[in-house]
């Protein structure tokens, strides 16, 4: 592999790539077993047949365009592959796929049985970090797929912020900023999933601490199809008159019924909550922030 080539896959993924010494140790071998052809060290293409190929299990991308697929497919049909994928030997006849899923995919749809490939030696925490890092880069995954690869390498891989910013060449707060996405209502993270929602309205709404609120202005942004700018001044607005919290703080309710209480809000973009004795019985809330809002959360249960 060329310097410009290795230069741009980023120094984070560069530096967890390592030359595979003896990639084909049964090369010699005369028991004539169908497999793929040669495996040479890394620095060189190798055709790897795409039924002795396993997808990546740590792949952070869940979402794939069809249409996309197809076009790329049909690319492929024409020109061959042109960009390799990257793959690590398990045995003499099976690999795993490190990064390059989209390409294996619209491989398989284009009817190739081989397609090329790097080989290289990875344990299962820089199969992760490569499959992180190598999507982040190439790829264009969305906030919340970023946001759950990277807690998912700080639980599985034991890394601090400051050691995941370093591996994927971003500074901590913009890591801390990912990871924030986490916090907010399911229903918002499912907009910034499906691109309903940019980074920038995000960002914004994760300044607003109470979910409620976090909830009525994302309604407003999907209704009203807010800008940036107009929904970082709603959130000041909101800000100027600070909403005190007193008496005693209740206590957490079971898992069980914190999930209801967050498919509820999803459904009336609105925080529910729910109170529940120890006897089991107990009544359910549900905020309103203006009349408006009232209207729109009764329209919904049909009053």
């Amino acid at each position: 592999m060329s310097t410009e080539k290795r230069n741009a896959l980023g120094k984070g993924l560069s530096a967890l790539l390592n030359d595979s010494a003896s990639v084909n140790p049964d090369k010699n071998s005369s028991s004539g077993v169908a497999s793929s052809p040669e495996v040479n060290n890394m620095g060189s293409v190798n055709e790897i047949k795409i039924a002795e190929i396993a997808v990546n299990p740590f792949q952070p991308r869940t979402d794939f365009d069809e249409q996309a697929l197809q076009e790329l497919s049909d690319s492929i049909k024409l020109q061959g592959l042109i960009q390799p994928i990257t793959v690590r030997r398990v045995n003499a006849h099976s690999y795993q796929l490190i990064s390059g899923e989209r390409r294996l995919r619209a491989s398989k749809l284009a009817g190739l049985t081989q397609i090329p490939a790097y080989v290289r030696t990875a344990n299962d925490q820089q199969m992760l970090e490569m499959a992180l890092i190598e999507n982040i880069q190439r790829e264009n995954l969305n906030a919340i797929e970023v946001a759950l690869s990277f807690q998912r390498m700080i639980d599985e891989c034991s890394l601090k912020q400051e050691e995941l910013g370093d591996r994927v060449s971003k500074n901590r707060s913009t890591v801390t900023n990912y990871l924030r996405l986490l916090k907010l209502p399911p229903a918002i993270q499912a907009s910034i999933r499906d691109g309903q929602l940019s980074m920038g309205h995000a960002r914004a709404l994760i300044t607003v601490d109470d979910p409620a609120k976090q909830l009525f202005i994302h309604q407003h942004i999907i209704k009203e199809g807010l800008s940036v700018r107009k929904v970082e001044e709603l959130v000041r607005e909101m800000q100027r008159v600070p909403v005190k919290k007193e008496g005693k703080q209740p206590e957490p309710i079971p898992y069980h019924m914190q999930k209801i209480e967050d498919d509820l809000a999803s459904k009336f973009s609105t925080r529910v909550k729910l109170k529940v004795n120890g006897k089991g019985n107990g009544s359910i809330e549900i905020p309103f922030l203006s009349e408006d809002d009232l209207g729109r959360i009764l329209e919904m249960l049909d009053w």
